[in-house]
């Protein structure tokens, strides 16, 4: 079973950076893509970005291109999420998921992170 483990969130003034974590275990990874979606109070969770773990293509909401960048840390089974010039809108509880290369759908998700970033 995939275990999931988000940190990272905080309190960031508009302008500044964070740096999620997710720690994975319970699966060798390589055959997964992995990822990062965000919940705002009142608005449907969304996709912000995914890797495939192995080669490490990379896929990018138009949101958040140029700003954010996923990687992972294959040695460390953790991927990592940095998230720069934030913005208000920015603001959510941040979601690390996986699925095999095969699953049509993502079915393993952490518990979430709070990003707040402030005016």
């Amino acid at each position: 079973q995939v275990q999931l483990v988000e940190s990272g969130g905080g309190l960031v003034q508009a302008g500044g950076s964070l740096r999620l974590s997710c720690a994975a275990s319970g699966r060798t990874f390589t055959n997964y893509f992995m990822g990062w979606f965000r919940q705002a109070p009142g608005k449907e969770r969304e996709f912000v970005a995914s890797i495939r773990w192995s080669g490490g293509s990379t896929y990018y909401a138009d949101s958040v291109k140029g700003r954010f960048t996923i990687s992972r840390d294959s040695a460390r089974n953790t991927m990592y999420l940095q998230m720069n010039s934030l913005k208000p809108e920015d603001t959510a509880v941040y979601f690390c998921t996986a699925r095999t290369v095969a699953a049509n759908a993502y079915d393993s998700w952490g518990q979430g992170t709070q990003v707040t970033v402030s005016s």
